[in-house]
This record gives structure tokens, C-alpha cells and sequence, in this order.
């Protein structure tokens, strides 16, 4: 390999199945989620049958989360996470709602405000890979279905690791690898044959669903993405598959 094309390689990430420039990743992952903010939850319930509530219950359940708890729902779009976390923590704790995208964070805070939640909820515009808080502030962070946009995912980890206080805990909810082929073939089917016709449908735009998922197949699968953690810093790092895998929670913690 020349220089040259090692360069371009070590400057290129993949937009779902295409191979983009990384400084053009940020801006394409932004364009597909201003699209879709306006239908974004009615989508989620669509897309997953509902199944995507009992994904984020579980999560909530696993964090072990207590009254007085800092957290950081990092990628939280429009809210649920948040929502639950905040009626958990109390007046005495704090959740702050961040998203690197304006259109989905907007949604989010009205969707939370409307509901009466303003009391212990801030919200922020951040980058995962250069997260705006000190170090050791967070209690628990959780990024639930928004690592798999995130153009450098080692930094992202790395900067959520920083952010975590000791004794912390970080959960990543992501779609993951089915364990079974049966599962992944029908899976496969539903997510290029019906999922993009449905985005046209109900979002008006089929091609950001087309990408959404491709970029679940260009994700890491579970082991990977544990040993990703593991390399952040990460310790007693573990899985959970949920839905035969079609969906895992992972979670580690920093000591």
C-alpha cells in the first residue's frame, strides 16, 4: 500500500456502506437525523413493534441507578431514557439529555417538558468523541442506539470513560448480530425490503432508513465492541443479548 492510499484509508469511515471522508461523516449522520426528529418516536414504535421500550426498560433496570445519581443519557434524542431516569434520581439527582444533533434534541425537550419534567433535566448539544463535562462527574452514562453514528468510536469511549466518575458505569444499547442465521436472514429481509419503504412511508424519506440499516451491519459485533471498551479503559465489561441478539446491552464500569 502507498503512502497515499494508507492515508486514505486512515482518513476514510464508512456512512453505511459507503466510504466517506471522516470530515464528511459528522455532517451526513446530522442531515439523515434533522430529517427524521419530527417522526422519530412513531418510527421507533413501528420499526420494533414496541419492542424498543422493553430494550430501554432493561437498560434502565441494569444500570442500577439511585436517588441523588448523576447521568449522562449521551445520544438520548427524544428522551425515554432520560424520562425514567429522572423520576429515579429524584430532586436530589441530576440527568442531562445530550445529543450532537439540534433537531432531535429539541424534540426531546419538548416532548419532556409537555410531560412536566423540567425539574433535575438539562440538556446539551455535545460530540461524543469530545464530551463538554469535567472529568469524574458522572454517576452512570447510557447511549442507547447512537454509538453506531459516532465516526471515531475508540474516542467516544474514551472520552465517555473520562466523564465517568470511579465506581461509574457505562451502558451501550445497540443493535448488535443475530446469534442465530435464521434470525439474521429474515432480519436482513425486513431491515432492506421493509424498513426503507416504511421510512418513505411515514417519514417521508426512505434513504435515511436505508442507511440506518446499513449502519447496524457495519457496526462491531458483540466481542468487538467489548474489547473496544476493554481498550478504553473499561473493567469487569460484560453482554447481554437481547431479542436472540438482534439487539445487546453491554456494560462496564471504571475503577
Amino acid at each position: 500500500m502507498s503512502p497515499q492510499d494508507q492515508d486514505n484509508q486512515e482518513n476514510s469511515t464508512h456512512f453505511g456502506y459507503q466510504t466517506v471522508d471522516k470530515s464528511e461523516k459528522e455532517s451526513k449522520v446530522a442531515g439523515v437525523f434533522h430529517s427524521v426528529a419530527a417522526q422519530y418516536d412513531v418510527m421507533n414504535d413501528l420499526m420494533s413493534f414496541g419492542i424498543h421500550r422493553l430494550w430501554k426498560r432493561f437498560t434502565i433496570d441494569a444500570s442500577g441507578v439511585r436517588p441523588g445519581n448523576k447521568v449522562l443519557d449521551l445520544a438520548g434524542g427524544t428522551g425515554d431514557l432520560t424520562a425514567k431516569f429522572s423520576q429515579l434520581v429524584g430532586k436530589d439527582g441530576q440527568v442531562i439529555l445530550a445529543d450532537i444533533n439540534s433537531s432531535m434534541l429539541n424534540v426531546g425537550r419538548d416532548k419532556l417538558r409537555d410531560r412536566g419534567l423540567v425539574q433535575n433535566i438539562e440538556y446539551v448539544q455535545a460530540n461524543a468523541q469530545h464530551l463538554p463535562f469535567e472529568d469524574n462527574t458522572f454517576d452512570i452514562i447510557t447511549i442507547a442506539f447512537g454509538l453506531r453514528n459516532v465516526t471515531d468510536k475508540d474516542e467516544a469511549l474514551r472520552s465517555m470513560f473520562r466523564v465517568l466518575k470511579p465506581g461509574g458505569r457505562l451502558l451501550v444499547l445497540e443493535f448488535s448480530k443475530p446469534e442465530q442465521e435464521l434470525v439474521s436472514k429474515a432480519y436482513d429481509f425486513y431491515s432492506f425490503n421493509i424498513l426503507p419503504k416504511m421510512g418513505e412511508l411515514v417519514a417521508k424519506d426512505g434513504d435515511s432508513y436505508q442507511y440506518l440499516a446499513e449502519s447496524i451491519r457495519m457496526h462491531p459485533d458483540q466481542d468487538t465492541l467489548k474489547e473496544m471498551m476493554n481498550n478504553a479503559g473499561f473493567e469487569q465489561t460484560t453482554y447481554k443479548n437481547l431479542t436472540g441478539g438482534v439487539v445487546a446491552l453491554h456494560k462496564g464500569y471504571k475503577f
